[in-house]
């Protein structure tokens, strides 16, 4: 059955990917229709997580950043079904790094970097951040369970130059990686519900106390990595931009856990800036009630 379902989605997939963008966009605000009222896909998720975190006190502005969010992920979705046929030279100007001079001059200090980023804007296009910067992209991602769809997933977002690296072995893919004496970008989108574990991490963030993941900044530590936090912004339709802002040159130097407090915080604003651009269909809250109390 899976494999079968992988013969009919994927050729779907191609097939769209090969559409006029005009004609595509024609198709997503179709499927923002079916998803939003007819399937009501996750709705009840993205509403909580949007009162929860009170993004606005007026129900009527929720509805409108609800609705402006689900516009916005089916065009991200239908994007990255682009990436199986789009040239370099089309996602170059669809996709465009600000200042990729702070990335250029750590690559002459023959630094790898950790390369922060959230679930914001056209997030699937930093995939193709490798035709921008001088270092290797790696994305750490976590698979899949359905191993058809994780590999088809895989099929359409290696197209454009990056690697990927499950997150269960990252650690040690990365560590081995190193004594390559190459330059690396660790790609890491950190800023999802992490599991509850002995020694979790606890944060607040857009003012609900959640567990946070740390391994970026453990790595960054470990191998003495430059950390920086790329912000996408949305020109227009399937226009985006990266600002990349220096989290901490000397990692080493930070005190346990201000890295990811840095982190969070930018993430936090870029939210606050533009609401609908965030990813709200993930059960982001759903560790509230376990945590500690202080």
């Amino acid at each position: 059955m899976n494999l079968l379902i992988y013969l009919i989605v994927y050729p779907f997939i191609l097939f769209i990917s090969y559409l006029p963008f005009r004609l595509m966009y024609t198709i997503s605000d179709i499927t923002f229709y079916v998803l939003y009222y007819l399937i009501k896909y996750r709705r009840k998720v993205v509403r909580y997580n949007l009162e929860i975190s009170k993004i606005s006190n007026s129900k009527k502005e929720l509805i409108k950043i609800e609705k402006q969010f689900y516009r916005h992920i089916t065009d991200v979705f239908f994007e990255m079904f682009k990436f199986l046929s789009i040239s370099q030279k089309e996602i170059k100007k669809r996709f465009i790094v600000e200042n990729p001079e702070l990335l250029n001059e750590l690559a002459k200090k023959n630094k790898s970097v950790v390369f922060m980023v959230a679930h914001h804007g056209g997030f699937e296009y930093f995939m193709s951040i490798g035709y921008h910067v001088p270092h290797a992209p790696f994305a750490v991602y976590t698979p899949l369970s359905n191993s058809y769809l994780d590999n088809l997933v895989k099929k359409i977002r290696l197209r454009h130059g990056a690697k990927m690296i499950s997150r269960y072995k990252a650690a040690l893919f990365i560590k081995n990686q190193l004594k390559e004496n190459k330059l690396f970008l660790y790609g890491m989108a950190a800023d999802q519900s992490a599991q509850i574990r002995s020694k979790t991490y606890w944060k607040e963030f857009l003012g609900i106390k959640v567990p946070v993941f740390t391994g970026s900044e453990r790595i960054a530590k470990e191998h003495d990595l430059p950390v920086v936090f790329g912000k996408m912004k949305k020109i227009k339709r399937g226009f985006y931009n990266v600002e990349v802002e220096m989290i901490a040159k000397k990692p080493r130097s930070f005190d346990n856990y201000q890295i990811t407090d840095i982190f969070v915080s930018k993430v936090e604003k870029q939210i606050k800036n533009n609401p609908h651009l965030y990813f709200w269909t993930h059960d982001r809250f759903k560790h509230k009630d376990k945590a500690p109390i202080d």
